[in-house]
């Protein structure tokens, strides 16, 4: 991907997001993401779409057998957690002593 036109997110590995489109869709649970996609602007949240994957055994899985582990979903369906709200808040940056932050709109408390 080119690096000119890469998108920016508001959502980081380790953020408390809520799934807010979807078979997961839960606005009052917030889980954590285990990755970002940002080339296909996709992210892994736990325990959110849950997949089986087939494994055959192998030197390192000797069983094999059915695996289930979460797939990755679209970055518009989760927003982010305001904790101190304690409800989805959108997301503003803005620039403090020359570092952009992230800040919440519902509360403006600023995420780490």
């Amino acid at each position: 991907m080119n690096n000119r036109f890469k998108p920016k997110y508001s959502i980081k590995k380790g953020d408390t997001v809520v799934v807010i489109a979807g078979d997961d869709k839960d606005l009052k649970k917030p889980r954590t993401v285990l990755q970002v996609i940002v080339e296909k602007g996709r992210v892994v949240v736990e325990g959110v779409n849950i997949i089986t994957k087939h494994t055959k055994p192998t030197a390192r899985n000797t069983k094999g057998g059915i695996v289930k582990k979460e797939a990755p979903i679209h970055i518009s369906n989760v927003m982010l957690w305001d904790a101190k709200a304690g409800a989805p808040a959108k997301i503003k940056r803005t620039r403090t002593e020359g570092k952009l932050v992230r800040v919440s709109k519902k509360s403006g408390e600023v995420i780490k």
